[in-house]
């Protein structure tokens, strides 16, 4: 595996695990919740920009977005 997806899984794996902490989630819970919503593919799509910005700006965004796509968080 090329270093570039490595790095792009552990951005990944970190967003989530941030996301589950500011939400007082376990891990599983907010994968399965970013997952729900499409967060995890915007992340993906748009990693060039988000691994730049603050992680704390990102858990805001990816709150968010799930929010205008029905989440309740």
């Amino acid at each position: 595996m090329s270093q570039q997806v490595m790095d792009r899984i552990e951005y990944l794996v970190l967003l989530v695990a941030e996301f589950a902490a500011h939400n007082r989630m376990s891990e599983a819970k907010a994968y399965r919740y970013l997952n729900q919503y499409g967060a995890l593919a915007l992340c993906n799509k748009h990693y060039n920009v988000m691994h730049t910005l603050s992680v704390e700006e990102n858990i805001q965004t990816l709150r968010e977005y799930c929010q205008r796509r029905g989440g309740n968080l």
